[in-house]
């Protein structure tokens, strides 16, 4: 994997100066639409609910959409067409920074203090008979899920289809070298094993069986595909046909001085080693891996909405594209996820809605939110209390509830300690175990490289950002 900017980062030099030209461009087309707050069409009733397909890809970075030469050329050229009918949401977050507590909150619109699932050896304690699967099935919606479920699925135990899902194969994920090539799949309850040769890329597997479930899917009744590749998952490993792509590209890099700069951090930020010269070539290294990674993602992406497309249901269907979290290669030197910082919690998120325009929504949106929404488009009650908020209005041209922020936390382990926070439009607010609160304006500091918790001028603002935190944290939080 490699080198994440947040956004709006500051690069110096010739690879900056080309990216930030890059950079404006394509914000300008995305920019093109403006959000549409008139609806267009009303919601569906349970007779015409719609088909929803889930694309949720593991680790991917902030950096990767947009980024010129394209990670993902052909769903990038969908996300940039003023014709099309994806909406681009520029303020998403998850709030854990996590794959398993992430995946658990987006099955269930629970944060992980209620799901119990808080780091990536818990998800056998999430109660798999209560979540989005099983609301969607009872409602008469044809389920499947092709790919990752959760950390470490079967628990160590034999293999098992959860409720809810009439189409299981679920890769296992207890190896991470197993990542890609050597790797076993629970197919309807039953393991096959896959072995080294080309044609059992994982990528490439899953979403052959992804594009079967899809054209093997009974007209008659909406379904739900649930798409969860391994990719770009580190180590970042290309298709075959992909180890040699964007040859030449160098992926830019922030300055050494920015990645370094640690101050008003906490201590276990500060006590990383400074990343030098050599790092920094590994970190650009891993950068052109992850991008070579999503190529064949992308493959998978447009072959599934082709299938779609040739079933004559394209417009009847919402396609909903996002990561279980970012991940931070570089900033602050730290290379890895959870932590409070935008490349962990940031992550490319996007809907496609047959019923509104092409449009870039600055609402600050969250996995916690996915459950709610999905359930609500298919006219299924969730049967848990919902710690999110439904997006479903935006997917019919209207504006979702307003929002003051979403929680965040991490849990903590022998790494990285606990912390607690609030994501806003405006801020992120963080109180970390050592006591350091954290406190960074997105428009003036994207980076986050100045902390204003200490800055008097700001007071007023920290105070009401702990306010915040206290009134969004959920019951055990620790708010």
């Amino acid at each position: 994997m490699g080198s994440r900017l947040p956004r709006g980062a500051h690069l110096e030099g010739p690879e900056g100066t080309a990216l930030r030209r890059w950079l404006a461009l394509g914000l300008a087309v995305l920019l093109a639409a403006v959000v549409i707050r008139v609806i267009r069409s009303p919601s569906p009733s349970r007779s015409t609910a719609p088909n929803i397909l889930l694309v949720l890809t593991d680790d991917q970075s902030l950096d990767t959409l947009p980024t010129e030469p394209a990670a993902m050329p052909w769903f990038q050229s969908q996300l940039r067409d003023p014709a099309g009918h994806w909406l681009w949401f520029p303020n998403a977050v998850v709030s854990t920074p996590l794959c398993c507590p992430s995946r658990s909150t987006l099955l269930t619109g629970r944060y992980d203090v209620h799901t119990g699932v808080r780091d990536n050896q818990e998800g056998s304690d999430l109660n798999d008979t209560n979540t989005l699967p099983v609301w969607l099935h009872d409602a008469g919606y044809t389920t499947g899920l092709v790919g990752k479920y959760l950390n470490n699925y079967p628990f160590g135990g034999a293999p098992y289809v959860p409720p809810g899902w009439d189409r299981w194969f679920a890769k296992e994920n207890s190896n991470e070298s197993t990542a890609y090539f050597d790797y076993d799949v629970v197919d309807q309850g039953v393991v096959r094993s896959f072995g080294d040769a080309p044609e059992d890329y994982a990528t490439d597997v899953l979403g052959g069986a992804a594009d079967a479930f899809l054209r093997g899917a009974p007209a008659s009744e909406p379904w739900f595909l649930y798409f969860a590749p391994n990719a770009p998952h580190g180590p970042s490993i290309p298709a075959p046909r992909y180890a040699h792509a964007l040859g030449g590209f160098r992926p830019p890099m922030p300055p050494p001085r920015e990645l370094n700069d640690v101050r008003g951090k906490p201590g276990y930020v500060r006590a990383q080693p400074p990343i030098g010269p050599t790092a920094l070539e590994t970190l650009r290294a891993d950068d052109l891996a992850e991008r070579r990674t999503l190529l064949s993602v992308d493959d998978v992406f447009r072959e599934l909405v082709g299938t779609i497309t040739a079933r004559g249901e394209l417009d009847r269907t919402v396609i909903i594209f996002m990561t279980d979290n970012g991940f931070e290669f570089g900033q602050h030197r730290l290379q890895s996820k959870r932590f409070p910082y935008e490349p962990s919690i940031g992550v490319p998120f996007a809907i496609r809605t047959p019923w509104t325009n092409a449009a870039t929504v600055p609402d600050l949106v969250s996995n916690v939110d996915v459950a709610s929404t999905i359930a609500a488009l298919a006219g299924a009650a969730p049967r848990l209390p919902q710690d999110g908020i439904s997006l479903a209005p935006l997917v019919y041209g209207r504006a979702p509830p307003e929002r003051a922020g979403v929680w965040l936390d991490w849990g903590g382990d022998a790494v990285v300690p606990p912390w607690t926070g609030v994501r806003t439009a405006r801020f992120t607010y963080v109180v970390n175990a050592d006591g350091t609160e954290e406190l960074y304006l997105h428009a003036s500091d994207p980076g986050e490289l100045r902390n204003l918790a200490g800055v008097p001028r700001f007071h007023a603002l920290l105070e009401r950002a702990r306010s915040l935190r206290h009134r969004l944290a959920p019951a055990g939080g620790g708010g």
